[in-house]
């Protein structure tokens, strides 16, 4: 690694890199921001305004327009742009993309910095160093590149690994024929424009011998199938794919090879039967191409899958993932938990109640039968909520007083019958559920009885608000669900897959 007097001068470098090739009254606004650090990217559009994008922010740069010559002005001081429209500065990360009109010219400028990171790679360095082959997932600009880059520098120097970086776009490596500091003592093979990216994948096995091959953003069928090839040859491949998550990558019927494809298949009679789920049923069509998956969730946080293969067999039959949650704390040290998918769930409590002059066995049957969650309390204190009868409203001024002066919520009936009592329970539940998360408690058993049983599972009613909340967690779960009935008995039931 580095010495830090070298990375100072790097840094200081690749900075003034970047700013050399902008027009003079863009670079010398710039310089006045002083946000290097939180630079993203700068942006020159024929006929608006020169902007820089920082980390959660933006500033124009100028209140002037950009011209032809502006653009001019950058395109003479850097290589020349690909296929895919992207150019970059010699010896450094920073990426230049173009737009051009229908004649070819150039009529936009995405001036994106890049950055070498170190240290990254400590949250995950121990998966790096088993050989295992390693699939990175997340959404752009999370940090998948700058990880693939830290990976690269220490297999090949820290670990000494023969190490080939197939660099599209010179995304890893940097513009030019000298690859960047930062990927260590890498080779680096460069892919003259994305579609080529397939064969020198083959072509870096075949003739360079290599015992690690880091590649950035499979996205083709043809690369899906060099990756299975590698694989074969026992090559350990580091790789990132377009793909937020797992299940992204699932449902792309290209990406999905690279983690073993999914096939339709009919069971007989008694195999349905005996797993307790339809004829038709989804499965793994062959060995995936990675062995351990990571969803970089942010810079901190990431979510592990170890061997896939069974990971994706899991997935198929409905079964919660839980992942190992890898987390990096303000401190630098490293957090690692099991993820349950339950634990998602914020926490709830029972709702208190201290009842005067109430039946509580009524009320007790009337609150099951709605599914609200409660306790019963002796003392008013301790209470959230006091319910009583209208006729015990002039005997317990005290207790009403004492009620209010600590914004206790007070609900009265005419009378201890059933049926009113019935009805001020679904009041209770609809005015507390949310409050107490009694939802949440519902959805867990729902959602283990669904996974267990592949049957339906009905909720208790809920009005509209929950009912939308109730929803968007079940589908979190990878299951369906619908509101069925009339109000003010309406319900979510959750359905399998």
């Amino acid at each position: 690694m580095l010495k830090d007097n070298e990375l100072y001068r790097l840094k200081e470098y690749e900075m003034e890199a970047f700013l050399s090739i902008l027009p003079p009254y863009v670079k010398n606004e710039l310089r006045k921001l002083d946000k290097w650090e939180f630079l993203i990217e700068v942006v020159l559009d024929l006929g608006r305004k020169p902007e820089a994008r920082f980390v959660d922010s933006f500033n124009y740069l100028s209140n002037d327009l950009i011209t032809r010559e502006d653009i001019e002005y950058v395109r003479s001081r850097i290589g020349e742009f690909d296929r895919d429209n992207r150019a970059g500065i010699e010896r450094t990360l920073h990426r230049i993309s173009c737009i051009k009109n229908r004649m070819g010219n150039i009529v936009g400028l995405t001036l994106r910095v890049g950055r070498a990171v170190y240290g990254t790679i400590d949250i995950v360095r121990d998966l790096f160093e088993t050989g295992k082959s390693i699939l990175l997932l997340g959404r752009p600009g999370v940090g998948k590149t700058t990880l693939l880059r830290e990976a690269s520098r220490v297999l090949s120097e820290e670990l000494h690994k023969r190490v080939v970086v197939v660099d599209t776009s010179n995304e890893i490596g940097g513009d030019g024929d000298i690859p960047h500091p930062a990927i260590g003592s890498s080779r680096r093979m460069q892919v003259p424009y994305g579609r080529t990216q397939a064969d020198v994948m083959i072509e870096a096995v075949e003739n360079h011998n290599p015992e690690c091959i880091i590649i950035d953003e499979i996205g083709r069928r043809d690369e899906a199938e060099a990756c299975r090839t590698i694989a074969e040859r026992g090559v350990q491949l580091i790789a990132t794919a377009h793909g937020n998550t797992l299940d992204n990558l699932l449902i792309n019927p290209v990406l999905s090879e690279l983690l073993g494809g999914i096939t339709t298949v009919i069971l007989g009679d008694e195999e349905a039967q005996r797993r307790g789920t339809q004829k038709t049923v989804l499965e793994r069509s062959s060995p995936p191409s990675f062995d351990i998956l990571i969803e970089i969730r942010d810079r901190d946080t990431l979510a592990v899958y170890y061997d896939v293969a069974k990971v994706v067999d899991k997935y198929l039959r409905g079964y919660p993932l839980n992942p190992e949650i890898r987390k990096r704390k303000e401190s630098g040290e490293v957090e690692i938990k099991k993820e349950s998918e339950l634990e998602k769930l914020p926490k709830y409590t029972p709702l208190k109640i201290f009842t005067y002059g109430v039946s509580r066995d009524y009320l007790e049957q009337g609150l099951r039968s709605v599914g609200l969650d409660w306790q019963f309390v002796d003392s008013i204190d301790e209470a959230e909520v006091l319910i009583m009868t209208k006729s015990q409203e002039k005997k317990s001024g005290r207790i009403v007083n004492e009620a209010k002066k600590r914004g206790i919520e007070i609900f009265k009936i005419n009378s201890n019958t059933k049926s009113n009592i019935r009805k001020l329970s679904l009041e209770l539940r609809n005015a507390f559920l949310d409050k107490k998360r009694d939802y949440l408690k519902e959805i867990e058993q729902g959602v283990r009885e669904v996974l267990s049983t592949g049957k339906p599972y009905p909720l208790y009613p809920a009005p509209s608000h929950i009912r939308k909340i109730q929803h968007k967690i079940i589908t979190e779960f990878g299951l369906k669900s619908e509101s069925q009935g009339e109000e003010p008995f309406r319900c979510v039931i959750i359905f399998p897959k």
